[in-house]
């Protein structure tokens, strides 16, 4: 591990050695010396009057664009009802099993204090019955009355409110506004 560093030093070191030119000799003078350039521009120039010698491919083809759309397979009728499971429903509490067994051993008529619901008494059942259906119906039509009054509310107080801030910026503009539509209308 500690050659590499050594060695990256080294020929960090040994590098600008070697890339440095010699001086130019003082009796030289500058209007008669030749300039020492590592590349020969007469070679340069020679390389670009010739053609190239391998023309640029694809330079004068057209693109190809395209459009691929996937679709989703669509599912007939009959796969949408084969893949239905028509022969689940709601399940007993405790299972379909459980149900069965308590249905088979504790008979109606054998064993009525077994059954689901045999804690309630019948004013009790009507009482449960009762409160169902006033929740099912009557709670979701009050809900959605004050649901609706609050939003009425809201929609008045947004109106005066752009009404205000419509009254301050038309008294605002020289002239009381005159000459701009939105003061010149009334918001309703």
């Amino acid at each position: 591990m500690r050659l590499i560093p050594l060695l990256f030093a080294a020929i960090l070191a040994a590098a600008p050695g070697d890339a440095q030119n010699p001086d130019p000799s003082p009796q030289q003078d500058s209007s008669s010396a030749k300039v020492n350039l590592p590349v020969s521009l007469d070679k340069i120039k020679e390389a670009l009057s010739q053609p190239p010698s391998l023309p640029l491919i694809g330079l004068n083809e057209t693109p190809t664009f395209r459009v691929e759309i996937h679709e989703r397979q669509k599912f007939t009728l009959e796969d949408l009802i084969k893949s239905m499971d028509f022969k689940a429903g709601p399940v007993p509490a405790g299972g379909i099993y459980a149900n069965e067994m308590q249905r088979q051993f504790w008979h109606t008529s054998d064993s009525p204090l077994v059954q689901p619901y045999a804690a309630f008494n019948q004013p009790q059942l009507l009482t449960i019955l009762i409160e169902n259906l006033v929740g099912k119906y009557l709670a979701g039509r009050a809900l959605n009355a004050v649901s609706s009054a609050e939003r009425a509310h809201a929609e008045a107080a947004a109106r005066d409110e752009v009404r205000h801030a419509v009254a301050e910026y038309c008294a605002a503009q020289p002239y009381g506004g005159k000459g701009i539509e939105i003061c010149s209308t009334a918001i309703q």
